[in-house]
């Protein structure tokens, strides 16, 4: 088995997972699995202004809905096409189509912000986290969330699946953004000026008892993002078809009986203090 360094001239940036009907599905399966696991701890009170960074098609902004119903929630995304399907499933939320490094809003506009599987898609995450301090008032909140790609174990154990992982990993860096940022949050909202920086683990571990985690996050989140990059690895020359093949079949064994995965998310919370 062999892997090679990415040329990076052949990879697109932006968002590496790309906008289609499967990958809209992947983030409902992602964010309807682990609702409990990402949002719990977390509400907006009555009234309050809620900017969800990055929202996509609104498969996160669903749960901060429920989690503060009678709070305005703004869905800002780069995307038109996914603020599109975003609109149509929940019409009460304000959306707004913007680039997070200029967004349209006045300062301090909102209490909380809320980002959500953001910064591992920016090439300067520690910038993107500066700019959006302007639009948090100050005392203000501001919640992140993001995977680690280096917290995938699993067994059968396979070197060829966790080689799989990796071209998902290089393919991610080329197109300038880092599958291995949550471990990185507290230094950079540190950086980023913010204050009482708190960052928590949020660990899904799913085997054969847990029949829910591991059709829901193993096999429709995990599994399916990384199937979903099997022609771009192969066209970049990062592995053989026969290793990725194996590899994704050897991924989706941990699903099957017998098999075990876990992963782990970083959720980090912190406040704007005064300038």
């Amino acid at each position: 088995m062999e892997t090679r360094t990415i040329p990076r001239t052949v990879i697109r940036p932006g968002y590496v997972h790309g906008y289609s009907e499967r990958e809209s599905r992947r983030l409902g399966d992602q964010a309807d699995t682990l609702a409990g696991l990402l949002h719990g701890g977390t509400a907006y009170p009555a009234g309050s202004r809620v900017l969800d960074v990055g929202c996509g098609v609104g498969a996160q902004t669903a749960h901060l809905v429920a989690a503060g119903p009678r709070a305005h929630i703004v869905g800002v995304d780069v995307s038109g096409r996914s603020l599109a399907q975003a609109g149509a499933r929940l019409p009460g939320v304000t959306w707004c189509r913007a680039d997070l490094f200029a967004l349209p809003f006045a300062d301090a506009s909102f209490d909380h912000l809320f980002v959500c599987f953001v910064l591992e898609h920016l090439r300067a995450p520690r910038l993107a986290l500066s700019g959006l301090r302007r639009v948090l008032r100050p005392g203000g909140t501001i919640t992140v969330i993001e995977g680690d790609h280096g917290s995938a174990f699993f067994h059968p154990h396979s070197a060829y699946a966790q080689a799989a992982i990796d071209c998902q990993v290089q393919l991610q860096s080329a197109a300038g953004g880092d599958a291995l940022i949550g471990r990185r949050l507290q230094p950079l909202l540190t950086e980023a000026g913010y204050a009482d920086v708190e960052v928590r683990p949020r660990t899904v571990y799913a085997d054969g008892t847990r029949p829910a985690l591991t059709e829901g996050f193993t096999r429709n989140t995990f599994v399916a993002m990384i199937e979903s990059i099997r022609d771009e690895a192969l066209a970049a020359g990062l592995i053989t078809a026969p290793d990725l093949d194996r590899g994704l079949a050897d991924l989706r064994r941990t699903a099957e009986d017998g098999g075990t995965f876990h992963y782990t998310f970083f959720k980090a919370r912190a406040i704007r203090g005064e300038d």
